[in-house]
C-alpha cells in the first residue's frame, strides 16, 4: 500500500509539472498576476481562492466588469481556472452562474474590442525618416531601423523579434529566410520560416537594413537585437519585449504622432493591415504572421478595407 501511494504520488507530480510545461513561462506569470488579483478580492471579502467555487468566481466577474473589457474577464476567468489545475483543484468554469453573467455583462458592455492602433505605411516611413534625421551615433540608427523594419516586415511578434539569432538567419539573392524557433501559439517548439524580400526602395527595405546593421555591429552569432551600455557601446545582452514599445513611442513622438494608442503589437497589426489592404489574402497573410485562425486576420482584412469596399462608394449623391 506504501509503495502504490508513493508511485500515485510521484505520478500527480509529474502530471503538475508536464502542466506546468505545457505553458510558456510568459504565460504561467500572467496566469499567477492575475490569479493574485483574485486572492486580493476573496480576502477583502472572506472567500476562499483556492480552491473557489463558480458562485465566487462570477462574483469577481461582476467585481471587474465595471472597469475591464470583456476580454480581460475572459483571461482572469483562465488564469483561474489554470492555477486550479496545477494546484491539483477541479473547478467548473462552464458552470450556468458564471457562463450566463459572462453573457449578461457581454450585453450591457457591448464587445467591440478597441485594439492598440496598427502601424500603417505613412506611420513607418515617418519613423524611419525620424531615425535618419537623429543625431547620434549610425550604429544606433541601424538597429533602431532594422528592428523596426524586420519586426513590421515580417509581422512578428515582439517576443519573437527580440528571440531572434544570427544563427536563424539565412540570406539568398532574393531576399532572408528567418527562422522563428518558438512562438505564442506554437507552443511545443516545432518553428516556422518567414521569407522576407529584398525590396526596391532600400530606405525602408528591411533586408537592406539589416544586412548594414549586422555589418556594422560585427555580430557573427547571438542574439541580433541587443542593449547598448553607456556610450553607445554595444553589449551581448538581448533587448527585451519592452525595449520595442518604448522605441516605437519615441520615434512616433519624435515624428509628431500622438503615440498613446500604439504598442509592440502595431508592428504585426500595421502589416496584417496594409497586406490586406494591398490585396494580400488571408492566405499569405496567415503564412507570415503564423496566425493559427483567420478570425483575427479576417478582422484586419475587413479594417483595411472598411472604405474601399464601402456601400456608400456606390450611391451618387
Amino acid at each position: 500500500m506504501t509503495e502504490l501511494t508513493t508511485d500515485l504520488k510521484s505520478l500527480h507530480e509529474a502530471t503538475l509539472n508536464n502542466l506546468k510545461n505545457s505553458k510558456s513561462n510568459n504565460t504561467l506569470r500572467a496566469y499567477k498576476s492575475d490569479f493574485k488579483d483574485f486572492g486580493a478580492f476573496c480576502t477583502k471579502h472572506g472567500l476562499n481562492s483556492l480552491p473557489t467555487e463558480p458562485k465566487i468566481v462570477s462574483l469577481y466577474i461582476t467585481h471587474l466588469s465595471k472597469n475591464s473589457k470583456i476580454s480581460t474577464l475572459r483571461r482572469r476567468l483562465v488564469s483561474i481556472s489554470v492555477v486550479h489545475k496545477l494546484k491539483g483543484h477541479y473547478l467548473d468554469t462552464k458552470h450556468p452562474i458564471i457562463v450566463e453573467n459572462l453573457m449578461g455583462i457581454r450585453r450591457v458592455k457591448g464587445s467591440i474590442q478597441n485594439g492598440k492602433k496598427p502601424i500603417l505605411i505613412s506611420h513607418l516611413k515617418s519613423i524611419i525618416n525620424v531615425i535618419n534625421e537623429k543625431k547620434t551615433e549610425e550604429i544606433k540608427k541601424l538597429r533602431d531601423k532594422s528592428l523596426i523594419l524586420i519586426g513590421f516586415g515580417g509581422g512578428f511578434r515582439r517576443s519573437e523579434l527580440i528571440s531572434i539569432d544570427y544563427e536563424d538567419l539565412e540570406f539568398f539573392p532574393e531576399g532572408l529566410k528567418i527562422r522563428i524557433k518558438r512562438s505564442k501559439t506554437d507552443q511545443f517548439g516545432e518553428g516556422m520560416v518567414k521569407g522576407l524580400p529584398f525590396l526596391t526602395n532600400k530606405i525602408y527595405c528591411p533586408v537592406s537594413n539589416l544586412e548594414k546593421w549586422l555589418k556594422i555591429s560585427k555580430i557573427k552569432s547571438g542574439p541580433i537585437f541587443r542593449r547598448f551600455s553607456k556610450g553607445l557601446s554595444l553589449t551581448n545582452k538581448r533587448l527585451t519585449d519592452q525595449s520595442v514599445v518604448l522605441l516605437i513611442k519615441e520615434y512616433l513622438n519624435s515624428a509628431g504622432i500622438e503615440n498613446k494608442n500604439f504598442s509592440g503589437h502595431s508592428l504585426r497589426s500595421g502589416f496584417a493591415t496594409v497586406a490586406a489592404d494591398s490585396g494580400a489574402d488571408e492566405r499569405s497573410i496567415m503564412a507570415m504572421t503564423g496566425h493559427k485562425t483567420t478570425q483575427m486576420v479576417r478582422r484586419y482584412i475587413k479594417e483595411a478595407n472598411i472604405f474601399k469596399n464601402n456601400a456608400l462608394n456606390k450611391v451618387k449623391l
